[in-house]
């Protein structure tokens, strides 16, 4: 007998999908999160954009996934009433060198059946965002923006209609497969330690599923790494109505601006290779942010930026290297029956949440 027949270790946006989605198939789910509340690692601190699907080579998991997660996603904020917009995006071109760029990406997204992008010239641009200076753009209409806390609630109110449940401040230490599920050992500060058993295993834990799976022999885990995203706040007026993004950068997407559900702007993230997680925003780095904002809207006051929040992307990818997709290792990966561990969720993730808890219950 198990404790638990399923676990999913880890209560961000991915993991709670995971779990509502094991729940309506009919498993007993309990979800351990080492901190006190749920989403407080990488799902409290991203864009909390809604992705289209652009970037993402035809056939992998993250073009897999993002389209029809980006589909469910909006079906489910709004039976569920949780606050969004489909504002749309515009991936802007500074100059004619970049334009080469758009045409590939737009190719890219139509392999991938995107279909709905649309190229915008700078008189239709001057038109629409008379503050944008750039030779040209893609246009996104089905980019949009979330309250990404208010989606974990209802994520994880579904899980808790169907019996499950999550239990915070409860830290899995140590993953030991038995012969009919896994043993974990989980640290709750104060009150010590416990070990507890199942039959299944998600492993959601972001930053820390690779150092969880090391010692699981078979699992061959990715190395991890840090790439901090720095974020800073507009003083006034967002100029734009739209979200705007500069052409992909190495590691991310570029300095973009997005705009919250009050419309606030705000300009981020960079990319900035870290060793430790430190949640402080160096307001130096903000001098960078100028010029590459004024490369796509000169007229961005000086002294507007102040520091706002920081995030850190879960990379399974270091500097210099070609960006990962997203590793689902099920038990073709590693030859372990009832086991599921998830690498390198970073964006599309929390836009692809719902598509990833259907593709894990598929696994198991």
């Amino acid at each position: 007998m198990h404790d638990i027949e399923t676990i999913v270790i880890g209560a961000g946006a991915v993991g709670l999908a995971c779990a509502r989605a094991l729940a309506l198939s009919g498993r007993e789910v309990m979800v351990l999160e080492r901190h006190g509340l749920i989403g407080s690692e990488t799902s409290a601190r991203n864009s909390e954009v809604i992705h289209a699907g652009i970037y993402y080579p035809p056939g992998s998991l993250k073009a897999k996934l993002c389209l029809p997660g980006k589909q469910q996603l909006y079906r489910f904020c709004a039976e569920n009433g949780i606050a969004h917009e489909r504002i749309g995006k515009l991936i802007v071109a500074a100059d004619e060198a970049q334009l080469p760029e758009l045409e590939r990406l737009h190719r890219q997204a139509l392999d991938t059946d995107l279909d709905d992008l649309a190229f915008y010239d700078r008189n239709k641009l001057q038109e629409i965002e008379p503050e944008l200076d750039c030779c040209g753009a893609l246009w996104s209409p089905s980019t949009g923006i979330i309250d990404s806390h208010g989606f974990m609630l209802a994520l994880q109110g579904g899980l808790e209609d169907r019996g499950g449940q999550v239990v915070l401040n409860s830290n899995v230490k140590r993953i030991e497969p038995t012969d009919d599920g896994y043993k974990l050992t989980v640290d709750t500060g104060d009150t010590g330690s416990y070990s507890l058993t199942c039959r299944e295993l998600v492993v959601s834990a972001g930053h820390g599923a690779p150092g969880l799976m090391e010692d699981v022999a078979g699992a061959n885990a990715p190395k991890a790494y840090l790439a901090k995203g720095n974020y800073f706040k507009l003083q006034g007026k967002a100029p734009f109505s739209r979200l705007v993004y500069p052409v992909p950068e190495p590691g991310g997407s570029g300095v973009h601006i997005t705009l919250d559900l009050q419309h606030q702007a705000r300009f981020g993230p960079d990319v900035e290779w870290v060793k430790d997680i430190d949640y402080e925003v160096d307001p130096a780095r903000g001098d960078k942010f100028y010029a590459a904002i004024r490369s796509y809207w000169p007229g961005l006051p000086d002294n507007s930026l102040i520091p706002d929040y920081c995030g850190f992307r879960p990379k399974i990818s270091g500097p210099g290297e070609p960006a990962e997709d997203f590793r689902i290792d099920g038990q073709r990966a590693h030859g372990r029956k009832g086991l599921v561990a998830l690498y390198g969720i970073e964006s599309p993730g929390l836009t692809s949440a719902l598509a990833i808890g259907d593709f894990v219950v598929t696994l198991l």
